[in-house]
């Protein structure tokens, strides 16, 4: 299993929202670059960024920080964070990104997003499913507008039709757990593996130790991502380095 580092950047800084809420914002005072080659020089290889500014606004805000961390720390970057066109995508592929990570669109016109697929190939593409368990039944259902409505669409649905049509990576995120240092949602993504077990499925959400990663790993997930539990000195960088190592 690969432990990715996130890093979501607001107006040009490194911040962490609490369960998607930009009303809760915790702010951290790293430079992005210098941040991703502390993370690369620990042994990750993968960073995940996640452009703030973009959600908002549909537009890119920091190509350049992609490009530069791209260029400085050779990791492989893959960014989401407000991407509604496939011209969007493209800019960010072109600024360095390895990968884009594809939220609302893919939940809401995914004959838009399979086209996509096609175009840049499935290995460009992260498709990520924001989820809440529905009360009694445990149904993941995958939610939008910042986490505030359900698409009423199945967490099952979404990644069948997704896989059945060629796409390989899925991020998925339990949004009550994202942000609270609660422990992963271990059920739910072994539950992803034993259902698509050729998914290239990335866990997102609740990460609070070095602990928490064996039993992620037992899940069949191929990675994880963690950011506040780096930022916040839970995770340290040696732990990531032997876990690196390890894996």
């Amino acid at each position: 299993m690969e432990v990715i580092p996130a890093i979501d950047l607001l107006g040009g800084r490194c911040v962490r929202l609490y369960q998607g809420d930009f009303g809760q914002v915790t702010r951290y005072d790293h430079d992005p670059v210098d941040l991703a080659l502390r993370y690369r020089d620990a042994g990750a290889e993968r960073l995940h960024l996640v452009d703030l500014d973009g959600a908002k606004s549909g537009v890119p805000a920091h190509l350049d920080t992609i490009g530069r961390i791209t260029r400085a720390a050779g990791l492989a970057v893959q960014v989401g964070g407000g991407i509604r066109n496939r011209a969007t995508a493209e800019s960010l592929l072109a600024a360095g990104a390895e990968r884009v990570v594809v939220g609302s669109v893919a939940i809401n016109q995914p004959a838009e997003v399979l086209g996509w697929v096609r175009k840049l190939g499935p290995e460009r593409i992260v498709l990520a499913f924001d989820v809440r368990l529905t009360p009694g039944s445990g149904e993941p259902v995958a939610v939008t507008h910042g986490w505030r409505e359900s698409s009423g669409r199945s967490l099952w649905d979404l990644m069948g039709d997704y896989l059945a049509a060629g796409a390989q990576h899925v991020l998925c995120t339990d949004v009550e757990r994202d942000g609270t240092l609660d422990g992963p949602n271990t059920a739910l993504y072994a539950e992803c593996h034993r259902r698509y077990p050729a998914a290239r499925l990335i866990a997102s959400g609740g990460l609070a130790s070095a602990a928490d990663l064996p039993g992620l790993a037992a899940t069949g997930v191929a990675a994880v991502v963690t950011g506040k539990a780096l930022l916040d000195g839970r995770i340290n960088l040696e732990e990531l380095r032997r876990f690196s190592r390890a894996g």
